[in-house]
């Protein structure tokens, strides 16, 4: 089933639209200076939607300036207060992000449904395992994907009963099974474009490695929109992460990519310090690329003949590879350089 198309801003989600890679700042939301500061480092690391916290009205008002200022399209996040809801849209904002089940009675909820068609502002209703509501939670006995599914579909009819279907859903689990079943069943049962995530994922290694389980997994399976690789880390590691992972299930095809072997017993160069150190080097090139970096010529030049450009290693010595031909032998300790050298002059090309 394919899903339907939101605008956040100018950047679309869903209907076949690329996948967005979003992120979160962690700053003091009521310090636009900061924030911003924040953003524009996020941005220039790819990221094309933000979203910020606003746990009052003091960060409310702030949003203003931070709209204004920001380079790709802000995000609410909003929890129980409907008047901040409200003056989030009013300054500006991209998409607000809350569970209208959560802001009370239904005046309050056809308040911010009307004010947010008005100025098409798309909301996400973002369901955690942990927000699930009482009755639900009775029902099943603990958050289940099926608990997150309902808790989810309830906040839509909500939101649809006062004629708003502008929705992105998110169904967030500390569970990567649990994560990838909710969003599974709501992917069978509604077209609304999904919003993917684990949350509280953990540190940069584990949590990275949760994430490209989980969303990678759910990508793959031509499930999800958009994705925010939950770290807790510097937020544009999160924005790395989710590239990284795009790449690995082929879904983002520019920049660099490297392929190189584990090691074992034949490898006689250093590959490990080698592959890192080339990972380091073309980090910032945008060119379509496969960079092979094999350890001997067991593998190497098979290898390096799907790759565009690659190295096979000898014996303190690496063969540089050009679609397969090979260029020069070359020592260890300049075998970097000359590749980057051969990676240059074919980007010149």
């Amino acid at each position: 089933m394919g899903t339907k198309q939101i605008m956040v801003g100018n950047v679309p989600i869903g209907g076949g639209a690329p996948i967005v890679v979003q992120s979160m700042t962690n700053t003091d939301p009521c310090n636009a200076e900061q924030t911003l500061a924040q953003i524009r480092r996020l941005a220039d690391a790819g990221c094309r939607i933000i979203r910020c916290t606003v746990p009052n009205m003091e960060a409310a008002k702030t949003m203003e300036t931070i709209c204004q200022e920001s380079p790709i399209p802000v995000v609410a996040d909003i929890h129980f207060d409907y008047r901040l809801a409200l003056a989030a849209a009013e300054a500006g904002v991209g998409a607000i992000r809350i569970n209208p089940g959560n802001i009370g009675s239904d005046d309050r909820v056809k308040a911010v449904a009307d004010l947010c068609r008005r100025k098409n502002i798309p909301i996400r209703i973002g369901v955690n395992s942990g927000s699930i509501e009482k009755e639900i939670l009775a029902k099943y006995g603990s958050p289940t994907p099926e608990a997150m599914v309902e808790s989810a579909l309830y906040h839509v009819s909500l939101l649809n009963r006062y004629d708003f279907d502008d929705i992105c859903i998110s169904l967030k689990s500390s569970s990567v099974p649990n994560t990838m079943r909710a969003y599974q069943l709501m992917h069978e049962r509604t077209a609304y474009p999904l919003h993917l995530g684990v949350t509280e994922a953990g540190t940069e290694y584990m949590g990275t490695i949760k994430s490209a389980a989980g969303i990678g997994g759910l990508l793959a399976l031509g499930i999800g929109d958009t994705i925010r690789v939950s770290l807790t880390a510097d937020p544009v590691e999160e924005v790395h992460a989710g590239y990284a992972i795009l790449k690995a299930v082929g879904l983002n095809d520019s920049g660099v990519n490297i392929v190189s072997c584990p090691t074992c017993g034949r490898t006689k160069i250093d590959l490990i310090d080698i592959a890192n150190e080339v990972e380091k080097r073309v980090a910032g090139i945008s060119n379509k690329l496969k960079v092979a970096v094999m350890g001997c010529v067991v593998n190497g030049p098979g290898e390096a003949r799907e790759a565009d450009i690659g190295i096979a290693g000898g014996n303190g010595e690496g063969l540089i590879f050009r679609h397969g031909e090979i260029l020069r032998k070359v020592p260890q300790d300049k075998l970097v350089d000359e590749l980057m050298k051969e990676i240059d002059a074919m980007i010149k090309e």
